[in-house]
């Protein structure tokens, strides 16, 4: 599917070497140049796992789309081979937390993951980046509001007036990067925020 070729793609992109495995012929072909290997096999398949020689080390991404038994068996194959990483993607909850019980160290849902930050760029189309670090606690890249612009971090005072902490900011023209910027720094327009913060004092300067 669209996901785990172009996962496949970027990761062989990002210099790593990329198995890809599927039973259906017209997809291997389609994958072959964009990874280090392209087998013509059934993934769920104990004895496939074991000629390719999938090892203790290494990430193992499971796309099987709805097919969720042959995700929970391929996981379960994985986890006597003891491969400590396993990534699945799943279409909804229920599969989620059948494949976690079964032994997979991650279960993600695309379609919803992206309706989440679509939706936020839409409640705050200044957030460029989104990354939650805890239950609580997010870190964004924030292209400053107008204004912003101008202003020093201390004139601004983020951390007294909405409890969040600038630890960074990139000035995106320049490519560079101030980590903890001084409280004398000034904003400017070709300049990113790093902020960390509860979201819902991020949405307040959005």
């Amino acid at each position: 599917g669209i996901f785990g070729s172009q996962l496949a793609r970027q990761l062989y992109e990002g210099g790593l070497e990329v198995i890809a495995v599927d039973k259906n012929k017209d997809v291997v072909q389609k994958i072959k140049d964009y990874c280090t290997k392209a087998v013509l096999a059934d993934a769920s398949d104990k004895e496939v796992l074991e000629s390719i020689g999938v090892a203790a080390d290494d990430v193992v991404v499971i796309s099987f789309g709805e097919d969720l038994s042959a995700s929970t068996l391929l996981t379960l194959h994985l986890k006597e081979l003891k491969v400590q990483t396993i990534i699945v993607k799943v279409p909804n909850e229920d599969s989620k937390r059948i494949l976690l019980k079964v032994g997979a160290s991650e279960a993600i849902i695309p379609e919803r993951e992206m309706a989440n930050k679509v939706a936020r760029g839409i409640i705050s189309p200044n957030v460029l980046e989104y990354l939650p670090i805890s239950e609580e606690y997010t870190i964004v890249e924030l292209a400053p509001p107008t204004a912003f612009i101008g202003k020093s971090l201390a004139d601004l005072d983020l951390r007294k007036k909405y409890n969040l902490q600038v630890i960074a900011i990139r000035d995106v023209l320049a490519n560079k990067l101030q980590l903890v910027p001084r409280a004398s720094s000034i904003i400017k327009d070709s300049d990113v925020m790093v902020i960390i913060g509860k979201e819902e004092d991020i949405r307040k300067i959005k």
